[in-house]
């Protein structure tokens, strides 16, 4: 065969791997709910009206030091991506698609070997300049060398990104068996070049940036508030993506360190919704003349959203911990069903997946796909991944005192023993002592009957509750033994599992592996779940996943709810019904009549 021959033949089978059809969204497992010519999202009101403010809370004592939530250093304000777009959006009710926003449409290689974007003409930035692909192209690159350390896991399975013209761009992928890297990709906000040029992507900044998203920074007060107001010219404003969202002109948050302060405000008419986390409060709390005449409503919106595991999370990485026998007695000391009971009016259900409220959590003996999934790594699982249903303990037919005893054995099995009343290792002497690290006061009633059931094991345990700015950089470096979090978790579980999970985050400074899971057998099934070629495959994945995670007891299980709880004056208007997989807020609108009747209360 010729050489000229030999090059026509991989031209052509370039070609062949270019060949793609422009689409309006992708969806990762079947179709998208909604055709190119759809005029709106099925749960907004496209006629509501604009105008109003919106005033809201943070309530987590949390202060905010930055404008960028791009890079490691700094808290980036809450409220801050709405000043930016991103090549496609997703919707609420639907598992995982997305549709074109700045990207006027998507095409995807027959090979997955990349994903390529086209760009609206009309996209502009705040200040008027077009978007660009170079402006894509460069935030990608900025984002994955100065950004957020997990950024380069998130996209480490791209090549590069190549501008074809000034509204074309192409990411090319290292590996093409991840079929979500395309909306991967669509989820990239699109950040201005030119606005960069001259400033330091990698320091943080109060001065407010550039962005090209329904709103802008209006008003910032270091720590203590943040206003954005709509961008009247937005480019955006009329596409059938955005048609009945975005409808109030002013959203503003106020910053309460402490939360009884907070919520005396919001009784108060100091801001106007919270969503409420603590059982007390929704039980007790809102007993007022507002809420008796309707002026402050309370409503719970059910969603199936996944849970996610909250959970007491391990650092394995400390010696204390590294051994799944240890982590599984001490989870024997909490008491859900106590808690539940009697701090939170038996509103919650106990979490028992990474998977929770969803259809990929891992329930009862693994099926047969499962199985074919599991089989391979027999040898270096627990064997109770294959002939047992993992269940965290309960007190629902036992006595605490039962599963204390539960605990001391496995304890003696792991090579612990009571001395002079402490909990000590045979071999090395070492004493069971941690410290539970906490950033929230009102965990802690939760947590100190949590030690005391510790404490009658022989642990030495004591509870610190830090500053946020000191709670996160703890968390960033690792350096807890015990914490409280929340791994969230989306109906498409995909490359930020890596972020999870994986060796590889286990060592990187701010990455979301909390607990330092490092086991290849995890990484392996992390793999599988990011290169699952359907939705059932997905779900089978997930679920052997699931099942690991859950024998290794990286997590004491918490609780889940499977509803919003909102407290909000009667001051808004809202579609009539609320997606599943989300609140959406964005959907509702101030109500000029019933806002002045709340005003003139």
């Amino acid at each position: 065969m010729t050489t000229w021959m030999l090059m026509m033949g991989a031209l052509l089978g370039m070609a062949s791997s270019m060949a793609a059809e422009p689409r309006h969204a992708l969806a990762l497992h079947g179709e998208p709910k909604y055709g190119p010519a759809f005029e709106h999202l099925d749960y907004v009101s496209p006629e509501a009206p604009s105008g109003g403010t919106l005033k809201l809370a943070n309530v987590s004592a949390s202060t905010f030091d930055s404008l960028h939530p791009f890079i490691l250093r700094g808290t980036a304000a809450e409220g801050i991506g709405r000043i930016y777009d991103t090549l496609t959006v997703r919707t609420l009710d639907e598992a995982f698609t997305e549709y074109g926003l700045i990207a006027e449409s998507i095409e995807v290689a027959d090979d997955n070997s990349h994903v390529r974007f086209n760009l609206r003409e009309a996209a502009r930035f705040h200040d008027g300049e077009p978007i660009t692909a170079k402006d894509v192209a460069w935030t990608f690159r900025r984002l994955r060398e100065d950004g957020h350390p997990r950024y380069r896991a998130y996209y480490s399975d791209v090549d590069r990104a190549e501008v074809i013209d000034r509204h074309s761009v192409v990411f090319h992928f290292a590996d093409t068996s991840n079929a979500e890297l395309p909306l991967i990709l669509g989820q990239l906000p699109v950040l201005p070049a030119h606005y960069w040029a001259d400033r330091d992507f990698s320091a943080t900044t109060l001065t407010p940036p550039l962005g090209s998203g329904p709103y802008r920074v209006a008003e910032v007060e270091q720590g203590r508030r943040v206003v954005y107001e709509r961008v009247d010219d937005y480019w955006a404003a009329d596409l059938p993506i955005n048609r009945g969202r975005y409808n109030i002109d002013r959203i503003s948050y106020d910053y309460y360190r402490d939360g009884t302060v907070a919520l005396q405000a919001l009784k108060a008419g100091e801001y106007h919704l919270r969503r409420e986390n603590v059982a007390r409060n929704w039980a007790t709390a809102y007993d007022t003349p507002a809420v008796e005449s309707g002026l402050l409503k309370r409503v719970e919106i059910p969603h199936e959203q996944p849970a996610g595991m909250q959970g007491f999370f391990f650092n394995t990485r400390r010696d204390l911990f590294a051994d799944p026998k240890v982590r599984e007695a001490l989870s024997y000391a909490f008491d859900f069903e106590w808690t539940n009971d009697n701090l939170f009016y038996g509103a919650y259900k106990r979490t028992r997946s990474y998977f929770q409220n969803s259809e990929l959590a891992a329930t009862g003996l693994p099926s047969d796909q499962e199985l074919e999934r599991l089989e391979p790594y027999r040898d270096e699982l627990p064997e109770r991944v294959f002939t047992e249903a993992y269940q965290p303990p309960d007190t629902r037919d036992r006595p605490l005192r039962r599963n204390l005893r539960q605990a001391l054995s496995l304890l003696r099995e792991a090579g612990w023993r009571v001395e002079d009343g402490t909990l000590t290792h045979t071999e090395s002497g070492q004493r069971m002592a941690f410290e539970i690290l906490l950033v929230s006061p009102s965990f802690e009633r939760v947590v100190l009957p949590f030690r005391r059931n510790l404490e009658r094991l022989g642990a030495e345990v004591s509870v610190r509750t830090v500053d946020p700015t000191q709670y996160q950089n703890r968390l960033e470096t690792f350096d807890f033994d015990m914490t409280v979090h929340v791994a969230p978790q989306s109906l498409s579980p995909g490359n930020e599992q890596r972020d999870f999970w994986s060796c590889e985050a286990a060592g990187i400074n701010g990455s979301r592996n909390i607990a330092g899971v490092c086991d290849p057998v995890i990484d392996a099934l992390v793999e599988q779940v990011i290169d699952a070629p359907d939705r059932d495959a997905l779900v089978t994945r997930t679920r052997a996943l699931d099942r690991v995670l859950q024998w290794q007891f990286y997590a004491i299980p918490n609780w889940y709810i499977d509803r919003f709880r909102i407290a909000y004056w009667d001051r808004f208007g809202r579609p009539a019904d609320n997606p599943p997989y989300g609140l959406a807020l964005d959907t509702w609108w101030v109500d000029p009549e019933r806002a002045a009747r709340v005003d003139n209360r």
